[in-house]
């Protein structure tokens, strides 16, 4: 393996920052919304205070993924939320019944978001200004970005970088330093402040434009947003003013000029010298003048505790910040300071005055906080309790604090308040949460002190907090909300009520993970299909967020039975609203969505079935009126599902339930090639490239055809066409027409004559040319509403051609001149690219937005997203100018236009292309409303896709466990409820549902199972389908029981108890035990079952679980056993020691006790962190030794050693006789074990000093190579050639190639590439590249990627498309993706190796270019375009695991 493609295939999960701003909108645009509660019933006679007001978006970052969402709120009384309150999470809550995040926009950066903040614009609530981002990158890069919406998406709007020769003053000297830049703002949005380098503080002076009432006219008055920008920056040394260690600092309120307080320590100290030297922390205010770059220091605190780290500013009217230490909090403002001493730890600067203390105990030392009032801070501590901090003040001073506890949630790195009500947990560690929190006096307070809150009565509010609004934060566990106890009676102690309202999914942090078979697995299976018989289960999450995740690269849906049926070419289920009144069950019938199928029509090749859809499916083909002689083209229902509408080649039925009432002729001379139908009309595109419209009347039941004029009269052959159902009471699209009459949504104003129909909405057909330009029509009246030219070139904003944009103009003048300097030559293969498919489609939700897909004939499918875009030149002033220049029908036309519509592309992740064969194709696209509660887009063909849309954002699963389907329907029935039938194309038709336990909004379908304990390592037992697994759970234990544990008993020393008291030696103090729990995967989703369970000692930690085959010498047989290796940790008076475990697995008895029995433990010197079998020897790592045992059945017995220099192994890997080992700071060692003179040989090793991770082998065809993944987040691979002369005669691994993955990778898992489609033709090399692996890994942020081998043609083609790629598109925040894949060394010397592994992130971008742009860079590194594409599908078949 010389060279390889490093390619991500789930993102990271793990939220590392959150905040929220108005950033996609500003404060001005919720004026209008918030109407009086009507205060007819009790529930609404709240403080008009608490209206939800304006709320801000919410951006999050996990890794170098950002996204950006919009809070969606329904109000109780709304219309939306009556149908479908039960389905909203946490009750109803002040009114509110729900609150959803929905996706504005996300991008994947090059580079890892360090810290992100956002800068206010300033100005009250009716600002029409809005907010950046400001994002910080390692070492000193700054991005701000602001919302474009023109464009719907970020824009850079400055960038600065403290990097490079011209900036090395501001290190110092200094090569590595603890943090990345830390980025805090003015809370006015004067100034911000990035810490870089320690000691460097960077001041960016926000622009004051606008801030005059002239200001916000003009921006009025153009319609466009302004948002928050930075004009200029200067850099203040910190280490001038005296400061040496800066831990934290941050803005203040309340002050004229921006206020900066810097939290840091005079000098250092630490545990073991506190009692000498402590409170060696201090915090000074300096008052910014951004204009004079001066900084006086205006008041400062001394005497802070040494472990002070976190500033928390006090919002105003009191102003001041809060300081958090472990063991204590600080308040302080320029006129008065307060303590409050959290456990018995705290002590006072000079022991000589007490402490206030709190009413219970509680360590702070990793605390995140949120103001949730002006006087109350929210802490989330480390075990994920959340704590109320209140300050009790008078005017601005504040005489103390006061700490209560609230609910138990989960591990945050990161709490964002959204708005007056709702918050958002930020978590790393477990899964991040939407919550709404409502204030409630607590009972405990007299009656007389509630008027904080309004005269409601405090019953009233208890009673909103009921039971069902109290379900805690995590999937219902320590279901509590404690009663805060008043530390004095005078107090009017807030609490608070929460209800979580939305969550998203995390799997991160992947400690470790294993490769097993699904329950459903098909044994038959072969090839990629059997890809589908897989799972990875992983180690995810820490404490009580832990939990196993079962991870599915692919659906495979749960069969419910399956029928051969050869020749299929479409199903169709249709339903029958029974009007004759048998079995009219008029209760289960209610709701549309729970109506049944009557109907599954089937199309063969040359004939139709009907089957009947009741508890059987039923023949029923002979005695119904359908069309059954030749094959059917559609069907569907038609007039609110009274009819269904049969289309076959020439001709059309309509039939009420099984009898025929229309049937109507449709050509003789052409034939029907595609139907789409949008009730009452049917669009049929035929044979001849023409159009022919199915106009329905709702009164009578029939429909007459219909050829649009504006079809008849053009020439333009369509290749594609589909109809559009706006639905609803407030169509979407009519927002985007500058018809004032139209977008009131007043139907009176239309025809009166079909004004019933318009409560559904309004209906638009799509078409596509073979030209490649797009139309979008109104129907019945084809009027043309919008229209793009070149639609297949996939440009990355639709805009309708009739806004003559001057920017737009001369960059399409641009490009086509490119164009046709590109010569001749390579244009013929541009012109038989078209669409050959179309679907238009709006999924329920109350803000939800149509998609647009299309499928050209190369396989590329094209998926765009719609917004609405008032652009100032879409005012009515410019009408007149536009329709002076253009002829006067365009005048007429031009009213009626959606000229505020516009479309974004979406980039579409793991889908691979399949080009459609000219000649006539099947219709690939379905769409559904709901299987299984998902709603979204199936895609047929021979790698099926689901496209779900969850938060208005699409989620794209592959299905490859039935290879080609050709046919799929929606199904529900009694006996499949909200299921799918399809047709595989070897001829079987499949009833199936999705599994439900699995959650699809996520990369890749994911089921949680929590353990309520950190999982550390996990193995897959096949023989037993078994996943033993090491936990550990913390445990409350008597300090006593905890000291006697840390003495050596075999020196036999006795405890010293002197300097403890009798109360500290009663506390408790929390120690991890561990376990190995035996686990097995249940059938259809039941929680998995723990088969037994393997407890350790006290102080003995499980380190490594492995299922090892070993060879027994005494009865000449393989065994495979269950090793565990352990390590007993002991503090550092005691020597190490370890134990090494083997179990048997026996039966799968229900008798869960015998099912692991112990038959061999041997205590060993150091612990055991490695274990595995060679050649069914097991190897064991204990501390610095290697050692190789042979089994005797009764014994293990050394036969060989190796004594490295390695202080503890991480990791083993074998292939053959060869070793791999990884150390914890001594990097790889290669060795390997020779039988005769049974010794372990070092080979080679990595001289170099480097702290691994995880370590593989890597496997092409005939070359070994050694993959190692570090603790900056690099991966390297080596290799062995004791032939080259750099080698040392063969002592040392040379580099064969580094790269920056930018995140920990943990666990690799090495699996055979699949045959890509290009493979089958040359079977000539095929012998190299059967025997060719990948290496799956998984990372600390809970992304999951492979490291795949290239051959070097591809790898040469891929790198030159790369290079050109980093100047060819236009990179989010400005960041370069060379230098963030750069290795990092943080200082240590390192000979920098081969760039011999390109990024499948960047080459990504490829595909989402125009059509053109790809032509031109594919010409200029002299390839073409479809070998580039073909290259990288075939990368993501070889690479299609799971």
């Amino acid at each position: 393996m010389s060279y390889a493609a490093y390619k991500m295939m789930h993102w990271p999960t793990g939220i590392e920052n959150c905040a929220s701003g108005f950033v996609t909108h500003s404060r001005a645009d919720f004026a209008p919304q918030i109407a009086p509660i009507q205060t007819d019933d009790l529930e609404s006679e709240w403080p008009a205070k608490r209206q939800i007001g304006p709320l801000p978006n919410l951006i999050v970052t996990a890794a170098n993924i950002l996204e950006v969402y919009m809070v969606r709120v329904q109000e109780e009384d709304s219309r939306e939320s009556r149908a479908s309150a039960e389905t909203k999470r946490g009750g109803v809550m002040a009114g509110i019944s729900g609150a959803a995040l929905e996706l504005v926009c996300q991008y994947r950066l090059h580079g890892n978001v360090e810290t992100m903040t956002v800068l206010p614009s300033g100005g009250g609530d009716n600002s029409r200004r809005r907010d950046s981002i400001i994002l910080a990158f390692q070492d000193a890069k700054i991005s701000v970005l602001e919302f474009d919406d023109s464009i719907h998406g970020l824009r850079t709007s400055s960038m600065h970088c403290f990097e490079g020769p011209e900036w090395f003053h501001l290190k110092r000297g200094h090569e590595s330093f603890a943090r990345g830049p830390l980025v805090k703002v003015d809370p006015q949005g004067r100034c911000s402040g990035v810490l870089v380098y320690g000691l460097q503080m960077i001041i960016l002076k926000a622009s004051q434009a606008g801030y005059g009432l002239v200001g916000d006219e003009e921006a009025l008055s153009s319609g466009s947003a302004v948002s928050a920008r930075v004009e200029s920056s200067y850099v203040i040394s910190l280490r001038d003013l005296d400061m040496k260690h800066v831990k934290d600092f941050t803005f203040v309120h309340g002050y004229i000029e921006p206020v900066m307080v810097i939290l840091h320590e005079r000098e250092l100290t630490w545990a073991g010298r506190v009692s000498w030297k402590h409170h060696t922390c201090m915090i000074s205010a300096l008052s910014i003048s951004t204009t004079l770059k001066q900084h006086p220091l205006i008041w400062s605190a001394v005497n802070l505790p040494h472990d002070a780290y976190k500033l928390l500013p006090v919002p105003s009217p009191i102003g001041g910040v809060v300081v958090i230490s472990a063991n204590s909090i600080h308040y302080h403002s320029q006129s008065a300071s307060c303590a409050l001493a959290l456990n018995n730890y705290a002590v006072s600067a000079d022991n000589s005055q007490e402490m206030p203390r709190s009413s219970f105990s509680v360590e702070l030392d990793a605390a995140n906080a949120t103001w949730l009032s002006n006087d109350v801070a929210m802490l989330s501590t480390k075990t994920g309790e959340l704590l109320l901090l209140t300050l009790v003040y008078d005017g601005r001073v504040v005489h103390r604090l006061d700490l209560s506890k609230s609910r138990a949630s989960v591990l945050t790195s990161g709490i964002a308040a959204i708005g007056n009500s709702l918050f958002f947990l930020g978590s790393r560690l477990g899964d991040s949460l939407l919550v709404q929190f409502t204030s409630i006096l607590s009972s405990s307070v007299k009656e007389e002190v509630g008027d904080i809150e309004g005269d409601v009565p405090s019953a009233k509010r208890l009673r909103k907090s009921s039971s069902d609004a109290l379900q805690d934060m995590v999937n219902g566990e320590e279901l509590s909300l404690y009663g805060s106890a008043p530390n004095s009676t005078e107090t009017s102690q807030k609490t608070f009520s929460f209800s979580v309202r939305d969550s998203f999914i995390n799997v991160g942090p992947l400690k470790d993970f294993a490769y097993g078979l699904r329950i459903n697995a098909d044994p038959k299976a072969t090839g990629i299909a059997k890809q589908s018989n897989y799972e990875l289960v992983c180690c995810s999450g820490h404490g009580k967020n832990g939990a196993l995740c079962i991870l599915q690269q692919s659906i495979r849906p749960e069969m419910i039975t399956e029928v051969e049926l050869p020749g299929c070419k479409g199903i169709w289920t249709v339903y029958h609203k029974n009007t004759r009144g048998h079995n009219a069950d008029s209760t289960k019938m209610a709701t549309k969505d729970d109506e049944y199928h009557a109907y599954l029509i089937i199309s063969l090749e040359s004939r139709t079935m009907v089957l009947e859809t009741a508890d059987l499916l039923g023949e029923v083909t002979e005695s119904v009126d359908y069309y059954v002689q030749g094959c059917t083209i559609s069907a569907g229902n038609l007039f609110g599902r009274r009819r269904v509408v049969q289309v076959y080649a020439r001709g059309a039925r309509i039939l009420d339930g099984a009898f025929m009432t229309q049937d109507l002729p449709i050509s003789e001379s052409s034939t029907v090639l595609s139907v789409s139908i949008a009730d009452p009309y049917v669009l049929l595109r035929m044979s001849d490239g023409n159009i022919q419209l199915l106009v329905g009347d709702p009164s009578t039941c029939t429909v007459s055809i219909n050829i649009p004029a504006v079809f008849e009269s053009s020439k333009k052959s369509i290749s594609a066409c589909t109809l559009y159902h706006d639905k609803g009471p407030e169509p979407w699209l009519r927002k985007t027409s500058t018809d004032a009459w139209l977008s009131t949504g007043i139907g009176e104003a239309i025809d009166g004559a079909d004004g019933a129909a318009h409560d559904q909405g309004d209906i638009y057909c799509v078409v596509s040319y073979e030209s490649g330009d797009l139309e979008i029509f109104d129907v019945p009246n084809f009027n043309c509403v919008f229209s793009v030219d070149k639609f297949m070139s996939g440009n990355a904003h639709l805009v309708d051609t009739l806004i003559l944009e001057p920017s737009e103009d001369t960059q399409k003048v641009m490009s086509k001149n490119s164009e046709e300097e590109a010569g001749q030559g390579r244009k013929e293969n541009a012109h038989n690219i078209k669409v050959v498919e179309l679907a238009m489609q709006r999924w329920s939700g109350q803000h939800s937005r149509p998609f647009l897909f299309g499928i050209l004939t190369d396989g590329t499918i094209l998926c765009y997203h719609a917004y609405l875009y008032e652009g100032p030149e879409n005012t009515p002033k410019t009408e007149e100018a536009v329709s002076a220049q253009n002829s006067l029908s365009i005048s007429n036309v031009s009213a009626s236009r959606l000229r505020n519509l516009r479309f974004v592309r979406v980039p579409l992740d793991t889908y691979t292309r399949e080009e459609t064969l000219s000649g006539t194709t099947s219709p690939r696209m379905t769409v559904f409303k709901n299987i299984g509660g998902c709603q979204g887009l199936f895609l047929s063909g021979s790698r099926p896709l689901w496209f779900m849309v969850f938060r208005e954002r699409i989620r794209v699963h592959p299905q490859l466990c039935d290879g080609s389907i050709v046919a799929f329907t929606v199904l529900h029935n009694i006996n499949c409820n909200h299921g799918l039938i399809y047709v595989t194309s070897q001829g079987f038709l499949k009833i199936c549902q999705l599994p439900a336990v699995s959650s699809y909004d996520n990369y890749w379908p994911v089921q949680k199972i929590p353990l309520k304990g950190t999982p550390h390592q996990v193995t897959y037992f096949a023989e037993k389908n078994l996943y033993p697994l090491i936990v550990s759970v913390p445990v409350l234990k008597p300090l006593n029981h905890v000291l006697s544990s840390l003495v050596d008993q075999e020196a036999g020393h006795q405890l010293e108890n002197d300097n403890l008291s009798s109360d500290e030696l009663h506390r408790s103090y929390s120690v991890d035990e561990f376990e190995v729990r035996v686990l097995e995967p249940e059938k259809s989703g039941a929680p998995w079952q723990t088969r037994a369970t393997i407890p350790m000692q006290s102080s003995e930690n499980a380190l490594t679980v492995r299922v090892v085959t070993l060879f027994n010498t005494t009865t000449k047989e393989n065994e495979t056993l269950l090793a565990i290796g352990t390590a007993y940790v002991q503090g550092e008076d005691v020597a190490a020691r370890g134990r090494v475990l083997l179990f048997s697995v026996g039966k799968n008895t229900d008798n869960s006790q015998n099912l692991v029995s112990e038959i061999y433990s041997k205590e060993l010197k150091g612990a055991i962190s490695a274990l595995a079998s060679l050649q069914g020897h097991l190897l064991i790592a204990s501390g610095p030794k290697i050692i190789l045992h042979k089994w005797t059945g009764t014994e293990l017995n050394g036969v060989a050693f190796f004594d490295a220099p390695p202080l503890y192994v991480v990791s083993l890997n074998i292939v053959k006789n060869f070793i791999l080992l990884g150390d914890i700071h001594r990097s790889i060692y290669f060795l390997s074990w020779k039988e005769q003179g049974a010794q372990l040989n070092l080979l080679a090793k990595d001289f170099g000093s480097l702290d691994c991770f995880a370590t593989e082998f890597l496997i092409d065809g005939s070359t070994l190579s050694l993959i190692v993944s570090d603790d900056q987040k690099n991966i390297q691979i080596f290799y062995y050639a004791p032939k080259m002369s750099e080698s040392w005669k063969g002592q040392k691994l040379l580099s064969r190639a580094e790269f920056h993955v930018g995140a920990h990778v943990t666990k690799f898992l090495r699996l055979q590439m699949l045959p890509a489609s290009s493979d089958r033709t040359s079977a000539t090399q095929g012998s190299d590249k059967t025997n060719r692996f990948a290496l799956l890994f998984g990372t600390l942020d809970g992304s999951i990627g492979c490291i795949a081998p290239l051959d070097e043609l591809t790898f040469r083609r891929l790198q030159s498309l790369q290079k050109k790629l980093v100047d060819a598109v236009p990179h989010v925040a400005g960041l370069n993706p060379r230098s963030f894949r750069q290795f990092r060394s943080n200082g240590k010397a390192h000979r920098p190796g081969p760039d011999n592994i390109v990024d499948c992130e960047l080459l990504c971008h490829y595909e989402m270019l125009p059509f053109e742009e790809q032509l031109e860079i594919a010409q200029q590194i002299g390839t073409t375009r479809m070998q580039i594409l073909s290259n990288l599908n075939d990368l993501s078949l070889g690479t299609s695991f799971l």
